[in-house]
């Protein structure tokens, strides 16, 4: 998905297929200056999309049986592949959300650093929560055979990335590395607000399934405009849950969707809130200067 100089292609991505989609393309705008961020990345068509979860769908029998150490392995190369990345990630980040270098260099490390912890989770083994009664083959007035439980990945993932943090809650942030972690392949939806971070981190992802051996489809990026790839990839029988992070009226409508599926599905959606905001009389009379002044930049801070 790079060029030699290490710019985006523009393309997608469907499993470790570069692929061009049959939608027009998106582009970033600067926000500094208004003007158009090439290259141009192609939007994917409800075709895309089914070829991305039947991807993901084929994939899943063996992702989810991978041992333990090769699923955390695989975390961990992610966080190492997006540290290789090095500045052409935070300087092409910086021209498409207007974020100073020091908040994208702090959220990328807490990018690779969520990636990390999931894979020390994975490697522990807990959240399996494996339980064994052993068999009793003298019971009467019939024996029984030995019982088991463990927690088993759902299925392949849809993750939208989010608008405000280009990398943390985007292509391979918490959702996409929580998913991972349970053995659950994922299709990524970019943020057209920065697509061309999107796809540096989505290459990050496809070298470290190439260097950890994951079967094709472990993780899929695609573009769009307006709804249509969403709801789409949110209908699709072959996504079983949903992360997201966004608005209110778009998390609400996509659960709308997986609601009515013949297969309802799990969506874990984190959206708009309002935070109140209370000024006492005294504090202002004391310090209302220094409060306002406090109050303008925490409305501002990582506003890009």
């Amino acid at each position: 998905m790079l060029l030699d100089d290490g710019v985006p292609s523009g393309a997608m991505l469907i499993g470790q297929r570069a692929t061009v989609g049959r939608d027009e393309p998106i582009r970033a705008v600067d926000p500094t200056t208004g003007e158009m961020i090439e290259p141009g990345f192609s939007g994917a068509s409800t075709d895309d999309v089914a070829e991305a979860c039947a991807l993901a769908a084929q994939a899943f029998p063996r992702f989810r049986e991978e041992g333990l150490q090769q699923r955390a392995a695989f975390l961990e190369a992610i966080a190492d592949e997006i540290t290789e990345l090095g500045d052409a990630l935070i300087e092409r980040a910086m021209r498409e959300t207007g974020l100073p270098r020091a908040r994208l260099e702090g959220e990328r490390g807490r990018t690779c650093g969520q990636l990390r912890l999931f894979a020390a989770v994975v490697r522990d083994g807990g959240f399996l929560d494996v339980r064994i009664d052993p068999a009793q083959p003298g019971r009467q007035p019939l024996p029984r055979v030995d019982l088991r439980l463990r927690n088993v990945a759902v299925g392949p993932v849809a993750v939208f990335g989010a608008s405000n943090f280009p990398l943390a809650f985007s292509v391979a942030g918490g959702d996409t590395a929580s998913a991972l972690a349970a053995g659950c392949p994922v299709v990524a939806k970019a943020h057209s607000a920065h697509p061309g971070t999107s796809a540096l981190a989505a290459e990050a992802v496809r070298r470290a399934a190439a260097r950890c051996a994951m079967p094709d489809g472990t993780f899929s990026l695609l573009f769009g405009h307006g709804n249509a790839v969403g709801e789409a990839l949110v209908a699709d029988p072959r996504i079983k849950a949903v992360g997201f992070t966004g608005s209110r009226g778009g998390g609400l409508a996509l659960m709308a969707i997986a609601a009515a599926r013949h297969e309802p599905i799990p969506v874990y959606a984190e959206m708009s809130s309002i935070n109140p905001v209370l000024l006492f009389t005294g504090a202002l009379a004391e310090r209302g200067e220094a409060i306002g002044r406090a109050f303008a930049g925490a409305l501002q801070l990582g506003a890009g």
